[in-house]
């Protein structure tokens, strides 16, 4: 594959970036950007076979496979008259509209999708793709991980290769072949909503836990693990630079090429060198040309000079958004680079369309072909065709390995690496158990908000309730406290009738996803009640730990200045028992846990900085305090 293109890339001083405005003076120096060594070896056998495949696949059965439908718009009836090559559960979507539906029911509907698209003549399984981005987390039962963002914090490689292997088992129990992750977005600007599914913003931390995960999620390149029954391919995303688009989600990225290469492709370049099979276009623009029309660096530059041999898929109807373009139609995205066109509900008149354009030749042949090489290339990397049905594979209905007590145990470790110590005057912590606490702040009793946005649904609006299994922070700390022999008592307003030892203050933001999440300003919206709270508290001479539910870096001088010790727990996911376990001593009197996390991302001193401020952080990156305990 890498033939005269590749050659070309090597000798061409620079491109002009296709899509840009007319007249600009934009290019690309593809000679200049990383090359990453090749994770698997030249395969002659397996591209015999995707020469096989070609050779007696009509137009249409092509053209289908460069199509990504919605289940919530497609059946697995349609399979047997349009030969789609792969489906999605969008983020609220899940089978028979109903997100709470078991995990048996996915795997039903996983079987379907599979028996349709396997009984034409010519085709080939569908693949069936979902946004597992802190554990299979559209799936009631499943094991909630802590964001991105808080893993970023406990910078620890093996632990998030355990992730991703335990996620990707998960999505293997309900019959799923792949997921949406990792994000590899490097972030500059914490008021943008998905602040918290990026790393953080040092692109070789970025780089380190993205290709972690991505190891996790496939199994190691080049080993028996790669791909097998108990893994599923992984997605980066995405290409490239919408960490640095000044908070706006799908945004421009103004930045110089040096620092979309250096900063922003870091992660790609990792992930690409651990062996990732997918990677999907951003939304965002660079120098006002969007991603989804950019040739010079989807194919320029990702696929030519990075090697990268996998598939590039579109985002969620991101095509229609370059000019010209609609839902149901856009030849120049494909000419771009774009393998896979998701394409939600628009799917039937693009698949015309878009046959229509490979006859007439508008999108030419060899272009084509390359396309459906590529995702040929993925499917039977990950054996698509030797599998068999979802319900026949290997840990396909184990229910048992959701949530297991091993796969909760490692979230458990992650939420404990991942918070970070801001402040501790007076060594309040570690706190002991033995004592009558305070539990208060309107997220102290709430999955939800521990758990944030993606997670059952989109914006991760659903109840509490519907997050299970799962253990609230106050939970977690009433076990740790009633154990010892001490009292841990709920009051969200703060009230009580007992003078308590210790209050610990839990509140921060409320679920939001992209879009949604991005603000102008850094100050939550329901800071005053949370101050309020906390000047009662200090007033009184409680002493007070404050805990801080967030995706990004909040103002929190006043909430400060009100706390004898702070810690910002991100959005650690379903297992709040985490936090307790550093907070308190162990029954004994031993330091059982200490802190481990360090700031990701610097914290801005005033609420509309959302990146740097010339008055510089509030804390800077890699900020974070440990105990320190009189022996």
């Amino acid at each position: 594959m890498k033939t005269a293109a590749m050659r070309c890339t090597m000798i061409a001083a620079s491109l002009t970036v296709a899509g840009a405005a007319a007249g600009a003076d934009l290019v690309v120096h593809p000679q200049e950007w990383p090359r990453p060594a090749p994770a698997l070896p030249a395969d002659a056998r397996l591209e015999a076979r995707i020469d096989a495949l070609l050779e007696r696949m009509t137009p249409a059965e092509k053209i289908g496979q460069l199509i990504q439908a919605n289940i919530g718009s497609i059946t697995p009836d349609d399979l047997r008259h349009y030969p789609l090559g792969s489906v999605l559960n969008g983020a609220d979507f899940a089978p028979g509209n109903d997100k709470l539906a078991s995990p048996g029911e996915w795997l039903k509907l996983a079987d379907r999708f599979y028996e349709a698209s396997a009984g034409a003549p010519h085709a080939l399984p569908v693949l069936w793709a979902t946004d597992a981005v802190h554990g299979d987390n559209n799936i009631p039962g499943a094991t909630i991980f802590p964001h991105n963002i808080g893993l970023g914090a406990a910078r620890d490689p093996a632990l998030l290769r355990r992730i991703g292997a335990i996620t990707a088992l998960e999505v293997r129990v309900t019959g799923l072949d792949w997921t949406f992750a990792p994000s590899v977005a490097v972030v500059r600007d914490a008021r943008w909503g998905r602040t918290y599914e990026s790393y953080g913003e040092n692109p070789r931390l970025v780089a380190e836990c993205g290709a972690a995960l991505v190891e996790g999620l496939q199994g190691r390149a080049g080993t028996r693990e790669f791909l097998d029954a108990a893994h599923v391919l992984a997605t980066a995303k995405h290409f490239i630079g919408d960490g640095g688009t000044g908070g706006h989600d799908e945004g421009d990225n103004t930045a110089a090429e040096a620092e979309l290469r250096d900063v922003d492709a870091a992660g790609h370049v990792a992930a690409i060198a651990a062996g990732v099979q997918t990677v999907m276009a951003s939304f965002s623009s660079w120098q006002g040309a969007k991603m989804h029309g950019n040739r010079a660096l989807l194919t320029e530059v990702l696929k030519q000079r990075m090697g990268f041999d996998g598939l590039v898929i579109g985002d969620w109807d991101g095509h229609a958004q370059l000019p010209g373009c609609t839902s149901a139609s856009c030849a120049p995205a494909v000419n771009a680079g774009i393998d896979v066109l998701m394409a939600p509900e628009s799917w039937r008149p693009l698949f015309v369309n878009m046959l229509a354009q490979a006859n007439s030749g508008e999108i030419p042949a060899a272009r084509l072909e390359d396309a459906v090489r590529r995702v040929l290339r993925v499917k039977l990397r990950a054996h698509l065709t030797e599998e068999g049905p979802p319900s026949s594979r290997p840990y396909a209905g184990h229910f048992e390995l959701l949530a297991s007590p091993v796969h909760r145990a490692v979230a458990r470790q992650a939420v404990r690496e991942s918070l970070v110590l801001l402040k501790n005057e007076r060594e309040l912590l570690p706190l002991k158990p033995r004592a009558r606490v305070l539990v208060t702040g309107d997220g102290a009793d709430s999955v939800q908000r521990q758990c944030g946005g993606w997670t059952i649904d989109w914006q991760g609006r659903q109840p509490s309730e519907a997050i299970r299994p799962a253990e609230s922070i106050y939970a977690g700390i009433r076990a740790a406290v009633t154990a010892a022999g001490g009292r841990a008592d709920l009051s969200p307003g703060g009230e009580f009738s007992v003078r308590p030892d210790v209050a610990i203050v839990v509140f921060g933001e409320r679920p939001y996803a992209e879009g949604a999440g991005d603000v102008a300003s850094l100050v939550d919206p329901d800071e005053r009640r949370d101050v309020t709270l906390l000047e009662r508290l200090h007033a009184q001479g409680i002493p007070v730990v404050a805990v801080l539910l967030s995706g990004r870096p909040l103002s929190i001088e006043a909430e400060l200045a009100l706390s004898d010790s702070f810690v910002a727990a991100w959005l650690p996911g379903a297992e709040g028992g985490g936090v307790a376990d550093v907070l308190f001593r162990a029954r004994d009197g031993t330091l059982a846990h200490d802190f481990r996390g360090r700031l990701p991302l610097a914290w801005p001193r005033t609420p509309a900085a959302g990146g740097a401020a010339p008055a510089g952080p509030l804390f800077p990156y890699g900020y974070g305090l440990r105990y320190i305990v009189k022996r």
